[in-house]
């Protein structure tokens, strides 16, 4: 019974979601302020509406520990000289802007700000290239390290949610002031109260910030301590990286495979990633150059988006640059939601460069080996872990099927061979399979994914 209420609660939450402008059922009686909080902020932001939200019966009656309830708050919008205040008083001031900043075109603004302040900045993966990843003050090889340390973090145009782990620690510090700009306001206070929140356009926001350091010049200490410790962190694990890639052992790694895509990639080319440590790796190794040059899984993290991403953006580039490229990187598994949409973009002979990155399974397969001998295991049935699939699956066929170009490569040399004629075919689609290690991975995390604070 317990189950069956579950589902009609989340069947009620659904149905009320199609009528209002927010609607939740909370988890944890931790999460009740939270919600409540997001429900009239919802309601009286922007355009005023209902919202729905929906306390289990069970919770009704439960009790808590007062001081485990994080308190209800409200703000309000705050002048933009506050903002230039707070992050003249600090020392680790951290920039990070997301698709927000790109969207506004924000780019000739937030680079004045970065070069006229000389501010550490981390792009989020869809605002990658508003300011160059070669960008000497770019530190997204020292991400984890910025985040964990930084006191200020101005947010333009980039949601505190799953992408960068709620703005909560360990990954953030406990006392954190979080600044955000954005047009929506529904978004501003978002899972942690920011100490200023600017509602408006990027682009129109950042340029009155400009105008304050014009009249209140300030530059950021180029040699204090924790710029000295981001430096520090980038060069090892830009080293890390080199180390991987230049190893030597076939299958590949993933950072063999990504440096030497990255090593023929044309600078204004559009690239589409999705996958799992496909998606995640490739972001730190392949760089953007331009903004709105990037296409990855998004808000959601939905997989199956790439290959549509890629059709869209072919379709707009064959019209405004009909020589620019579209990048298509998969994972194996992610290629396999929306495979089909080869024959899409052959039908239209859209000349666009898919990359399967095959290591024959979700997150990691078997090797053919181990894969045959857990078929003599299982007899009449496969006991292969769930999460493995076929064995050096050839699905550069798929694209040879409908008359495109296709490619399986297991070798560096022959990565950065097939990457090239592909490149020079500007009327053909193409893919490019690579073979990799099952095994490979990610290099060593400070933290997994979705760690959470044991506070």
């Amino acid at each position: 019974m317990a189950h069956l209420s579950t589902i009609l609660f989340s069947v009620q939450i659904e149905a009320c979601r199609l009528y209002s402008k927010f609607a939740a059922r909370p988890n944890s009686l931790e999460a009740i302020p939270a919600i409540i909080e997001k429900a009239v902020r919802s309601s009286i932001y922007g355009r005023p509406g209902a919202c729905y939200v929906d306390i289990p019966g069970d919770m009704v009656t439960s009790k808590i520990r007062s001081e485990l309830l994080s308190k209800i708050y409200y703000f309000t919008v705050t002048i933009k000289t506050f903002v230039c205040e707070n992050i003249h008083n600090f020392t680790n001031v951290l920039p990070s802007f997301l698709k927000g900043a790109a969207y506004s075109r924000a780019e000739d603004n937030i680079k004045k700000l970065i070069n006229m302040c000389g501010l550490p900045f981390l792009p989020t993966p869809m605002g990658k290239g508003v300011v160059p990843d070669n960008h000497r003050n770019c530190v997204s090889a020292a991400r984890s390290r910025a985040l964990q340390n930084a006191d200020v973090i101005l947010l333009l145009g980039a949601r505190l949610n799953w992408i960068l782990h709620f703005g909560h620690p360990p990954r953030f510090r406990a006392d954190v002031k979080i600044i955000q700009v954005d047009l929506c306001a529904e978004e501003l206070g978002n899972n942690v109260k920011p100490v200023a929140a600017l509602l408006g356009d990027v682009n129109a926001v950042v340029e009155q910030l400009l105008e304050c350091f014009r009249i209140n010049p300030w530059t950021y200490p180029s040699k204090s301590e924790w710029w000295f410790h981001l430096k520090e962190k980038m060069k090892d694990n830009e080293e890390a990286s080199k180390a991987l890639a230049a190893q030597k052992s076939l299958p590949m790694n993933y950072y063999t495979v990504f440096h030497n895509i990255q090593a023929v990639l044309p600078k204004d080319c559009i690239i589409v990633s999705e996958g799992a440590n496909t998606m995640d790796i490739g972001r730190t190794v392949l760089q953007n150059y331009l903004p709105r040059h990037r296409l990855d899984a998004g808000t959601f993290g939905t997989m199956g988006v790439g290959l549509g991403f890629a059709l869209a953006a072919a379709l707009i580039a064959k019209d405004e640059s009909p020589h620019q490229r579209v990048i298509c990187i998969e994972g194996d598994s992610a290629f396999g939601f929306s495979s089909m949409e080869v024959e899409t973009i052959c039908r239209y002979g859209l000349p666009i460069v898919v990359i399967v990155v095959n290591n024959n399974g979700i997150y990691s397969g078997v090797d053919e080996d181990t894969w045959k001998e857990l078929t003599k295991v299982g007899e009449t049935e496969i006991v292969a872990p769930p999460i493995s699939l076929t064995p050096n699956a050839h699905y550069e066929q798929v694209m040879i099927a409908f008359g495109g170009k296709g490619y399986f490569v297991q070798t560096p040399e022959e990565l950065q061979k097939a990457l090239a004629a592909c490149l020079a075919d500007q009327k053909l689609p193409s893919l490019i399979n690579v073979m990799i290690d099952p095994s490979s991975d990610r290099k060593k995390q400070d933290f997994t994914w979705l760690t959470r604070s044991n506070m």
